[in-house]
């Protein structure tokens, strides 16, 4: 059994040289803005926080864990990897995997764990630095990687989701969980039926329970078992005094309680993973905390969306691609060499795949599927084909082949009415009520019938940069 202990986690992390300790920083702005601003770095650690002004030292926020390839293979339980090419390779098929073992793999619960070190009755959720992340948030939140543990009203399916969690006072959290997500499902039948909503919220923990938490599993399908397939073992789980919801053994802090019939309050505004405030505040259910289970200098973990480069965009970036290539793959195209989501279209919005082109038409054909396969329909405002000898993941290459390979007057298709979101910063402008987003599919291959007579590139092969950069590593 497993109880996805941070901890174990981070000392890992420290081996591999990936963790800075930050002392001193305000959770009013300022550690946000530290987040932010490393997370742009090439190679960004992962950040803990301590001695968080008007915090007693102990009490620490982890922000940055899934920001790079070393990390992120290491919370996948995927041999190490330092960059994202062999990260996505080794992930291909993966999700799939463990989709189809995960029900050999329900959570086991056991009577103690190290998250039972404090229990709190008497609640006040701003005992924990939860941050002001932006200076346009409706407040400060708590949850940001963090998974809402709930279930079904009429079946014994547990669902763990990743929704944002806003503190509203010292016993009252606010649930911000979008219509159709499972756990807002399982709200909305507690809601029609005037009962009380139970809830179990996660605020720290290994990442590899808020990354899962954070991605689509099947309809009916409990996290756990996906994560305990992941895991190979088990996830061991403690269960709610209140509640009899699950949550990891070694959960750093873990919220308790119960919305009450139709208790719904202001909640945000706050970003969201393209990197805008699409809205203005809303109204969300809200939690009655009265349970806090936590360790002895308990870690808040923080991922907060932000413009990409964001807290947890490079990790949906490496998953996408993995699941962006395999759906291209099974539909038939031949000959993809590389996929890549790109972090500065949320890992949505901007998509590129690279090919060996064999046939008229090779390159239309895997644009529009890239386009419009089911991981990539949702919001895939361009998708980009281009030749072998791009890295599809290398933007400054991709706009190169764009610009140079590229007649638009006949290299852009454009699909309209397609599927979009009332969440895209574009909606305000659309034409339509309903969600519909047009999308531009872009071949910036060579073209088929010139690949003999299109000019040569002007720069040393891959073959001679790669034995030069091995010999001269010093000065490249």
């Amino acid at each position: 059994m497993n109880p996805l202990d941070l901890r174990t986690w981070l000392a890992e992390v420290e081996k591999l040289g990936e963790l800075r300790h930050v002392r001193g920083a305000d959770w009013n702005l300022e550690l946000g803005a530290i987040s932010e601003l490393n997370v742009k770095k090439d190679v960004p650690p992962a950040l803990l926080f301590d001695e968080i002004k008007g915090y007693a030292r102990g009490f620490r926020v982890l922000t940055c864990s899934t920001s790079s390839p070393a990390r992120l293979s290491s919370i996948l339980r995927l041999p190490l990897q330092r960059a994202h090419h062999g990260l996505v390779e080794m992930l291909r098929g993966k999700p799939a995997q463990w989709q189809a073992s995960a029900e050999r793999f329900p959570a086991t619960v056991v009577k103690n764990g190290a998250a039972l070190e404090h229990i709190e009755r008497e609640v006040d959720v701003l005992k924990f630095p939860a941050p002001l992340w932006h200076e346009l948030d409706g407040g400060r939140y708590i949850g940001t990687g963090c998974s809402v543990v709930t279930r079904d009203l009429d079946s014994d399916w547990i669902n763990v989701g990743t929704y944002r969690v806003q503190v509203i006072d010292r016993n009252h959290v606010a649930l911000d969980m979008v219509p159709g997500k499972h756990g807002r499902i399982h709200y909305e039948k507690h809601k029609a039926a005037r009962k009380r909503f139970p809830v179990v919220i996660v605020c720290g923990g290994d990442p590899l329970g808020y990354l899962i938490s954070g991605i689509e599993v099947p309809f009916g399908m409990c996290e756990y078992n996906y994560i305990g397939a992941i895991l190979d073992s088990p996830v061991a789980v403690l269960e709610g005094e209140l509640t009899g919801l699950p949550f990891p053994a070694a959960s750093e802090i873990v919220l308790e309680g119960f919305v009450e019939p139709s208790d719904e309050r202001t909640e945000g505004p706050f970003g969201e993973f393209h990197g805008y405030y699409p809205g203005k505040a809303g109204i969300a259910p809200v939690l009655t905390v009265q349970r806090v289970y936590y360790r002895s200098d308990p870690i808040l973990m923080g991922s907060p969306p932000a413009k990409p480069p964001n807290d947890y965009s490079y990790s949906k970036a490496v998953m996408r691609s993995a699941l962006l290539h395999d759906a291209v793959v099974a539909a038939g195209v031949p000959d993809v060499c590389a996929v890549w989501a790109h972090e500065i279209g949320g890992a949505r919005m901007f998509n590129v795949v690279s090919i060996k082109q064999r046939y008229a038409g090779h390159a239309r054909q895997a644009g529009h599927i890239l386009s419009q396969c089911g991981v990539g329909a949702y919001m895939s405002r361009y998708s980009v084909v281009v030749d072998e000898d791009i890295d599809p993941a290398n933007l400054q290459e991709v706009i190169w082949a764009m610009a140079t390979r590229t007649d638009p007057a006949v290299d852009i298709d454009i699909i309209e009415r397609g599927m979009g979101s009332k969440n895209d910063p574009m909606f305000v402008a659309y034409r339509y009520e309903a969600p519909y987003s047009s999308k531009a599919v872009i071949d910036a291959c060579r073209p088929w019938d010139h690949l003999d007579d299109f000019p040569p590139v002007a720069e040393a092969s891959k073959e001679l940069q790669q034995k030069i950069r091995a010999k001269w590593k010093d000065l490249l």
